[in-house]
């Protein structure tokens, strides 16, 4: 039995793997996935070495959005299982050591939650001012916030006149944080599921949980500049941080939607007062040419790497920063950014090692460790994200655009991408589930499965269990400085990580062509080492000269 250590910063030497509890495992055969099944994989996951499992939203739903849409905070989705399952889950994977960080959503509820039941067609109810309720202007909407998933941020109450705000679908009404009562529900429903022994908490959204109260109109874009970081957040932060996060000594990881270096420092400000670390998707907008999301477009390179280094010179020393390329909202990294066909594996390796050597702590998405590759629907009857759906019907019915050149849009940035079923095996439904599953297998699961990963040694999981172990055995990862070396090389994204007493570079060929760098003249190649690549370095001395092989990756260290 693994014991797990009181060791109140065990975050920033850890791996946290993300699981999406629909698609992960089914203990039988409804076709989603359940926390019986989580359980039957924890030895697969102490295998590769993570530290926490991040748990998506469990509790009771509707599933409008797959779970962030909650109804009832103290109740466990039948379709997962039962608190007694979720009480066993939390049990054996203490026992592997293994801790457990649950996905809470406080921005917003359903609109089945009792609290919005009561409120809605009732200006009365004592949970109306839970909500954020206006009148309509000139028999409009109150404003023009934009949903983001498409359409107004605003839904009529038809019994009262008056409109309710969701700033995710009409089913997600945004809860009113400015009514003490509301915060203090929330610091209830956290202190829960932190007294069962919870380790942690990611709160989703969290930094639009404060809206400026003159709720205007926006001129020059869909409303987020009023209420994204808004002007109470980081008060309401460290209210609930003194009251629950500290008290239970519980870690935190917010998600920060279109946020700023500058609210992240303070989100994360390393006196703990707020948030443990930040989530940040700067660096996965580069392939949104203007900003715009529903195109197909190539990545931006050097951008990446701009931003990569904004964030990690920024960060150190001042706050901290959770480091991913794939999430349940994300298309898979190795179809996005490397090559999902004759580089896979080399690809979705140099891709790890990237982001792994940074500063902060790696997130691995499931099925991320098998470089697993976006499934390539063709018909749009194959999604079941409401995003996407709502997207095809704005943007084909309403806008006018080909259905054909729409599909591919989907195929590169659906949110589906990433939620098809974990690929356990080679058999029917790859082993995810008996029965058919809620969303279509990718169709390469016989080649790409875990049971495949786990016997070959030169497999992507077994590269992704090694940078979970040197981020706990090179000190540098944790403290170094960084220094972007290749700042405008068309295909090397390369850095330098550096401490009192070690220097670490980290090479990556992000194209599938050979490319050359050259290691900064000051560096000692002599007495410096290769700690992994991604092709076969043998005992090969460390030169100056650097030849990289498409989407090749190496690590080299220097101790002082």
């Amino acid at each position: 039995m693994t014991v797990i250590t009181n060791d109140a910063n065990w975050w920033k030497t850890a791996s946290i793997y993300q699981i999406y509890p629909k698609s992960f495992c089914d203990s039988g055969s409804q076709g989603t996935g359940d926390i019986q099944g989580i359980i039957s994989k924890l030895d697969y996951l102490k295998l590769l070495g993570v530290d926490a499992i991040w748990l998506t939203p469990v509790y009771q739903s509707p599933m409008i959005d797959n779970g962030y849409d909650i109804s009832d905070y103290y109740a466990i989705n039948p379709d997962f299982g039962s608190m007694e399952d979720f009480d066993l889950l939390l049990s054996q994977a203490h026992q592997r050591g293994i801790r457990i960080i649950m996905d809470i959503v406080v921005n917003h509820t359903s609109t089945e939650h009792k609290w919005f039941q009561s409120a809605l067609g009732d200006k009365n109810s004592p949970y109306r001012d839970y909500y954020i309720w206006k009148d309509p202007v000139e028999g409009d909407v109150p404003n023009n916030w934009q949903s983001k998933f498409g359409g107004s941020a605003w839904e009529l109450d038809q019994q009262t006149g008056q409109y309710f705000l969701h700033l995710f679908a009409r089913e997600q009404a945004d809860l009113n944080w400015e009514n003490p009562q509301v915060r203090a529900e929330v610091k209830e429903v956290i202190s829960f599921w932190a007294e069962k022994g919870v380790d942690g908490f990611r709160l989703d959204v969290i930094n639009l949980i404060s809206k400026q109260q003159d709720f205007p109109s926006d001129d020059i874009g869909d409303g987020r500049r009023f209420y994204t970081d808004g002007p109470r957040v980081h008060e309401y932060l460290q209210e609930i941080s003194q009251a629950v996060f500290q008290k239970y000594g519980s870690v935190t990881v917010g998600e920060m939607s279109s946020t700023t270096l500058e609210h992240c420092q303070q989100y994360s400000s390393l006196d703990n007062k707020e948030l443990s670390m930040v989530f940040n998707f700067h660096h996965l907008k580069v392939d949104y040419p203007n900003g715009e999301k529903w195109t197909k477009a190539p990545f931006d390179f050097l951008q990446l790497k701009q931003i990569f280094n904004h964030w990690q010179t920024g960060l150190n020393g001042k706050g901290w920063g959770a480091l991913f390329w794939c999430n349940h909202d994300q298309p898979r990294v190795v179809s996005r950014l490397g090559n999902d066909q004759a580089y896979r594996v080399e690809a979705a390796k140099m891709l790890g090692a990237s982001v792994h050597m940074m500063q902060g702590t790696p997130y691995i998405y499931q099925g991320e460790e098998i470089g697993m590759t976006n499934p390539g629907y063709t018909s749009i009857e194959q999604y079941r994200d409401v995003e996407s759906t709502n997207m095809y019907d704005i943007m084909v019915n309403q806008q006018g655009v080909d259905h054909e050149e729409m599909i591919a849009i989907l195929a590169q940035k659906s949110r589906d991408n990433s939620r098809t079923p974990m690929q356990w095996n080679d058999t029917e439904f790859a082993g995810f589930s008996s029965g058919q599953p809620w969303l279509e297998v990718a169709s390469n699961y016989r080649e790409i499965n875990a049971d495949n990963a786990v016997a070959d040694e030169n497999s992507v999981f077994y590269f992704y269990q090694r940078l979970i172990k040197l981020r706990k055995e090179i000190e540098v990862i944790t403290t170094g400085n960084y220094v972007d070396l290749y700042p405008q090389h068309s295909a090397v994204f390369g850095y330098q990580r550096q401490s009192e007493n070690q220097t670490l570079i980290c090479l990556n060929n992000y194209y599938g062509e050979e490319t050359e760098c050259v290691l900064p003249e000051q560096f000692d190649c002599a007495s410096a080492h290769y700690v992994l690549g991604n092709y076969d370095l043998a005992e090969q001395a460390v030169s100056q000269h650097q030849v990289l092989r498409p989407y090749e990756t190496r690590i080299i260290l220097l101790s002082n």
